[in-house]
Formats: structure tokens, C-alpha cells, sequence
């Protein structure tokens, strides 16, 4: 994971340890692909967040929990458009959007 830590995600699944450490390998791969989601839906680099704000804001940081948690608890299939109805997602990653690519 690139900024998520288990600990993080943990409390936000309200897992306990066991159950957590039983599932790990799965949490990470969906905290992994939810990093890289927030990174491709505001066009930049995680490089790029850090140079523009110094850490990772946030917003990005509760975006990438609501679509970790969403794809842990909801383990079939999604279409890209789901994401964009997640609305606490929008109005979170929205102000980090690089509009020119």
C-alpha cells in the first residue's frame, strides 16, 4: 500500500485483529487498487500529490477508505460508473482533480 496503513483500514472495516489478520492479503489487494483508483480519477502521480501538497490530503485518504471498504464488503463485480456514485468519494477526490492531462 502506498498510504493507507493496516491499522487505518482495519478500524475502518471495524475488523478485530484475528478476523483482520485472517483476511489481510485481501484487504491489502483492495486498499492497493483503491490507492490507485483515487490516483487515476484525479489524473496525477503519487509523486505528484506529495510535490502539490506536501502529504496526502485527507480527502484522498478517506476516498481510498470508502473504496476499500465498499469493495471488501461487496466482493462481486462493479462497474467503473459505481465509483462516481459513491458521493462522499466525489466531493472528496473532486478538489484534487488535475483538469489538464
Amino acid at each position: 500500500m502506498k498510504w493507507l496503513t493496516f491499522d487505518l483500514i482495519k478500524a475502518q472495516l471495524r475488523l478485530d485483529d484475528q478476523q483482520a489478520e485472517m483476511e489481510r492479503n485481501i484487504i491489502e489487494t483492495h486498499a492497493k487498487a483503491a490507492e490507485d483508483a483515487v490516483l487515476n480519477v484525479c489524473h496525477r502521480t503519487l509523486t505528484e500529490v506529495f510535490e502539490t501538497y506536501g502529504e496526502i490530503p485527507a480527502g484522498l485518504t478517506y476516498a481510498a477508505l470508502l473504496l476499500t471498504d465498499d469493495a471488501y464488503n461487496h466482493r462481486g463485480t462493479v462497474s467503473p460508473q459505481a465509483v462516481y456514485h459513491l458521493p462522499a468519494f466525489n466531493l472528496n477526490v473532486k478538489p484534487y482533480v488535475k483538469l489538464t492531462v
